[in-house]
């Protein structure tokens, strides 16, 4: 089914209800194939089930929230991030992201969608300017902690090739 919205002579399609594949999404440790979503060219639309399971926000009626902190989803008719169709609510995600100043990027070819952390759960981090423990291999294989460090000045020093 595809409503569309008819401006004069050009016709512009808003949403279509099926999706032409079911969206993955990356978000910290998890990957999510998205039950239902609303195929848009610009934006990933998901159900309050599927937002809960992405990034653990609630719908309210205060808003999307994430334990006790919310964000509102209207703040006028043309900047909703909450639309009716079908008889469900489905939430634009990208748009919370935005709002939220979280980072995010898409394959739509592959139809993946990956999330970095939403800021605000990233302040306590930032607040203690401790750096999280991790482990990777060294040269030679063997397991290298952060922790093995502790008390030493370190210098972290990250490269991608892409």
């Amino acid at each position: 089914m595809k409503i569309a919205l008819m401006t004069g002579l050009v016709g512009v399609a808003l949403f279509t209800a099926t999706p032409r594949k079911a969206p993955t999404v990356l978000y910290g440790n998890r990957t999510i194939t998205v039950e239902q979503a609303i195929d848009d060219p610009t934006d990933l639309w998901v159900t309050a089930k599927d937002l809960k399971r992405i990034n653990d926000f609630e719908l309210k009626p205060e808003g999307a929230c994430l334990g006790e902190i919310c964000f509102p989803l209207k703040a006028g008719p043309s900047e909703s991030l909450v639309v009716s169709r079908e008889g469900r609510s489905w939430i634009n995600l990208t748009g919370l992201a935005r709002k939220l100043g979280q980072a995010f990027t898409v394959d739509r070819d592959a139809g993946v969608w990956s999330f970095s952390p939403i800021p605000l759960t990233r302040a306590p981090l930032l607040e203690s300017a401790m750096a999280p423990d991790f482990s990777i291999p060294d040269r030679r294989g063997r397991p290298v902690r952060l922790s093995d460090f502790r008390g030493k000045k370190v210098m972290l020093l990250t490269w991608a090739s892409w």
